[in-house]
């Protein structure tokens, strides 16, 4: 019988860690599930001892007595690899996870069913026997007596990493932490028609992230005494700095916006950090460049939305802030590339793409972590982020386990790369998600700060430093070929469709802004809004990206119908020739110049409407233009009338109308004809008469009369008889009235 229980006792011991079915009750080692919640210090020294705290949850159906505490020390890891399949482990593992450490214990009594309870274990690091610089486990065990095994045995373990070293490496690590200010798009392309031309937002969201507590306060409140770089999409600037002006909210009643005290301490505490912190500028809204690369490129012109939004980007930053921002880094999404994104990256003026390093691998078989700056050609550099420590932080850190092991984890790898080559100095870059959330945040700080506080294997360093670190002779320069892009970045990248809207749109902005008398107040808000239809924000959000891309478009389409031709329902035509007028509506708050006024008649024989004409409409109002038309004969004509922009491109909806001539009859035409015969006659007469005169004249020059002594008479009759030359009479004047309709509409010309 004591043989039997010393056998169940020593398999309860050893019991291998399963995975538990849906039904029955964690048994073994997962019995109670013990979950490591903070340890301090994380990078302890010599004189310090170790404070674990954590919480207890038995997770089994039966009451678990004689419960006690203890702690564990597992051997030093062998290097990053090692360091992966610990953190993965579950449950308690003999050998790897060590004994428990003696004098560590301590008593916890029962511990009923479903009942969670803290717990706070500390030891002297000299008990830890730590005997030489590495990465070790250490481990919290929770054994006793269950209804299921009345003997004592291990029913939880949690374990976490403990970097040790006891003094400063021989070569620290150079560690680049970049620190992403990136939001997601607030603002539409719609402003008021007041003089300030008060930005109209989405919505109010982005103050809860500004205020007190809100994700991109604590970004900047954390950031001001770490080492770190801090990348910043230009876009979110220009969108705070609106915020604290006038502005309204986009909605039913449109209210206004009451948030412009919280925008304005958010970018004081900024403009305070950014003096001390070196700032990159991404392209204003941070355009998804692989997106560009795969679809962008099918279409003309997508590309030359880079070149402006890198010009943007400093002009922001630098009116913001005041400090002059560097634009020479270009960072895909998560680090993927090709050689297609690398093109279209520096494009625009980049030379150092940050990637990551489960893009551009190893293939080598390097026995350490190279450094991050790679050259690729054509004068560009791969800023080869580390994947491991970029990814440190993902996921809900807003559990107080998962932080702590997240922590420790970070400070383990950054411990490890040092011990990879002690004699070999790198340069390692860190490029966290792009939009972290407060406990992300909060947790990437934690790590940071313990780092520099200790110093021991890691040592800061700018980002435009890490950039031009001597490069690893031995580490991969190859860009990968489209093939390796992950498929599952892929599939949310904005498809050819999206691009081709895009370039709609920019073309309809193109012809719009030429008519106007003050196109910066149209070009600037619209210009931002189509870059921002390119962002990385949109990536896994196809609806949201499509529906923004409609608001723009529609918003300029209704913009550009507020000038336009006030259609007439025809015109009636009782002469020969008449004014048509035609009326140009001009419900913009600015004035529109440039513009070419043209009437085409579809039967020019019967009707000519006249030159076009040269129009400016002020804003707010409308005006007619006046047209001499001409018929040649009765019937209907149809008259369209278009608007030209200076180029020569029909603006707007063109406008048709109908004219009548009615009363250009027989009698009338031979009436104008009898005129026209009787004017040339009595010209023909003149011409004789003068003629003769003159013959007269030379003929009596000899009696001293020359041709200034011309008496006026004529001939035998001294120009006396009823043969008096005729005067042709002055064409009758146009008497018609014109229409007094300012709509230009239903009028009728009467002659």
């Amino acid at each position: 019988m004591t043989l039997l229980t010393g056998v169940l006792l020593l398999v309860g011991l050893l019991q291998v860690p399963h995975a538990p079915s849906a039904q029955a009750a964690p048994t073994g080692s997962r019995t109670v599930d013990v979950t490591i919640d903070s340890m301090s210090p994380s990078a302890p020294s010599k004189s310090d001892s170790v404070t674990v705290s954590g919480t207890l949850t038995n997770d089994g159906r039966s009451t678990i007595t004689d419960a006690h505490i203890g702690m564990h020390r597992g051997d030093a890891l062998g290097g990053r690899s090692s360091i992966d399949n610990v953190s993965r482990r579950t449950g308690y593992l003999p050998g790897a996870d060590g004994e428990e450490i003696k004098g560590s214990a301590k008593k916890i009594g029962k511990l009923e069913p479903g009942v969670s309870r803290t717990f706070t274990l500390s030891v002297p690091v000299k008990d830890l026997r730590l005997d030489e610089n590495g990465v070790y486990q250490l481990g919290v065990s929770v054994s006793g007596r269950s209804q299921a095994a009345p003997y004592s045995q291990l029913l939880g373990f949690d374990r976490t990493l403990l970097p040790w070293q006891e003094a400063d490496a021989q070569k620290k690590t150079q560690l680049t932490y970049m620190w992403p200010l990136i939001s997601s798009t607030h603002l539409t392309a719609e402003t008021d028609a007041d003089a300030q031309q008060t930005p109209v937002f989405r919505n109010d969201d982005l103050a809860a992230e500004l205020a007190p507590g809100g994700r991109l306060q604590q970004m900047v409140a954390l950031s001001k005494n770490l080492p770190v770089t801090f990348v910043i999409d230009p876009d979110l600037l220009a969108t705070v700095d609106a915020m604290t002006k006038s502005y309204r909210v986009n909605g039913p009643d449109g209210p206004m916006g009451k948030n412009q005290a919280v925008a304005k301490q958010w970018l004081h505490e900024l403009e305070d950090a950014a003096k001390t912190h070196e700032v990159v500028a991404l392209p204003f809204a941070d355009p998804d460049l692989a997106s560009l690369a795969h679809h962008g490129k099918r279409v003309p012109s997508a590309l030359s939305h880079l070149g402006p939004a890198t010009d943007l980007a400093e002009k922001a930053v630098d009116t913001v802030l005041g400090v002059k921002p560097r634009t020479d880094f270009a960072w895909p999404v998560d680090g993927a590339i090709d050689s297609s994104v690398v093109d279209v990256a520096t494009s625009a003026g980049a030379h150092n793409v940050i990637t990551r390093s489960d893009s551009l691998r190893e293939t080598g078989g390097l026995s350490y972590t190279p450094t991050a700056a790679r050259p690729i050609g054509g004068g560009n550099t791969a800023v080869v982020a580390d994947a491991q420590l970029s990814r440190a932080f993902e996921g809900d850190m807003s559990k107080a386990g998962n932080s702590a092991h997240a922590v420790q984890d970070f400070l383990a790898q950054t411990q490890m790369i040092s011990l990879e080559d002690p004699g070999r100095q790198r340069s390692v870059v860190v490029a966290p998600q792009r939009m972290p959330s407060v406990s992300q945040a909060r947790a990437m700080a934690t790590a940071l700060r313990t780092l520099d506080d200790s110093g021991r294997w890691s040592q800061p360093l700018s980002l435009g430093k890490a950039a031009k670190a001597k490069p690893d002779p031995s580490a991969t320069r190859r860009v990968p070929s489209g093939a390796a892009y992950p498929s599952s970045l892929r599939r949310q990248e904005l498809p050819t469709s999206a691009f081709r809207q895009i370039r709609g749109t920019q073309a309809a902005l193109d012809d719009y802004r030429v008519i106007l008398a003050q196109p910066e107040r149209v070009v600037t808000p619209f210009g931002s809004a189509i870059m921002r239809e390119m962002s990385t924000e949109w990536r896994g959000d196809a609806a949201g990206a499509a529906d923004f891309r409609r608001s723009v478009r529609s918003y300029l389409d209704g913009l550009t119908k507020k000038v336009h031709l006030i259609q007439k329902s025809g015109a009636t035509l009782s002469g020969r020739s008449a004014t048509i007028p035609v009326t140009v509506q001009n419900n913009l708050v600015q004035g529109v110049k440039d513009m070419t006024l043209k009437l085409t008649s579809s039967q020019p024989n019967r009707l000519d409407v006249g030159k076009a004409q040269q129009i400016t409409v002020d804003g707010g109002h409308s005006q007619s233009f006046k047209f001499a038309t001409t018929a040649n004969a009765n019937g209907r004509a149809w008259v369209t009338a278009q608007l030209y922009t200076a180029d020569g491109k029909p603006y707007g909806d063109r406008m048709t109308f109908q004219v009548n001539v009615t009363e250009i009859t027989a009698t009338v035409m031979l009436v104008i004809a009898g005129g026209v015969l009787l004017l040339v006659l009595a010209g023909v007469r003149i011409y004789l008469q003068r003629k003769r005169a003159a013959a007269q004249r030379a003929e009596g020059g000899s009696d001293g009369e020359g041709p200034d002594g011309d008496t006026g008479t004529d001939g035998d009759n001294g120009g006396t008889d009823g043969d008096e030359p005729e005067q042709p009479s002055d064409p009758s004047p146009d008497t018609g009235s014109e229409s007094s309709d300012p709509s230009g509409s239903g009028e009728k010309v009467d002659r």
